[in-house]
């Protein structure tokens, strides 16, 4: 039994375009700035608690789509759609709806951690470690690391 071939979405409009029907690069950067324009304005008047949970993220046929971090937030930014629209409007944007999507911000990049200090007890063990070796390169590197451990009288030292 032979099975028939999966048929193929011909939905036009959907998913990614080829890099052709985008258009040149001057016409994608110029489209990038009024939409960082028009998302500068229309938060403008958003309350700031509210201001920094949503992105404005296109303007679609008639309809100005939010992004926010999350269903209580996409809630609230719905419960200002006429304010944002007389916003739109009075800036010359021809908007009649606001569509809010729940799309999670991006993670902030944090800094890494820093190293613990080395304790007094393993400087105790890397000095005995570089008494043992008969090779002096080995000995140096133990010793400088044996110093890096806290001092004694540190704040942060532990008691061994």
């Amino acid at each position: 039994m032979q099975r028939a071939a999966p048929a193929t979405s011909r939905r036009i409009g959907n998913g990614p375009k080829s890099l052709v029907d985008c258009g040149s690069f001057a016409t994608l950067a110029k489209k990038a700035g009024a939409l960082e324009a028009l998302d500068r304005a229309l938060r403008q008047t958003l309350p700031s608690p509210l201001r920094e949970q949503v992105r404005f993220a296109n303007l679609r046929n008639d309809r100005l789509v939010f992004l926010a971090s999350s269903p209580a937030w996409a809630s609230r930014l719905r419960l200002m759609q006429t304010q944002i629209l007389a916003t739109a409007h009075a800036i010359g944007t021809s908007a009649s709806s606001v569509t809010v999507k729940v799309a999670p911000q991006p993670p902030v990049a944090t800094a890494p951690d820093r190293s613990k200090p080395l304790s007094l007890a393993a400087a105790t063990h890397l000095r005995a470690a570089a008494a043992s070796f008969t090779d002096p390169e080995w000995r140096v590197l133990f010793l400088e690391l044996a110093s890096l451990a806290e001092t004694a009288d540190s704040p942060d030292s532990e008691a061994d």
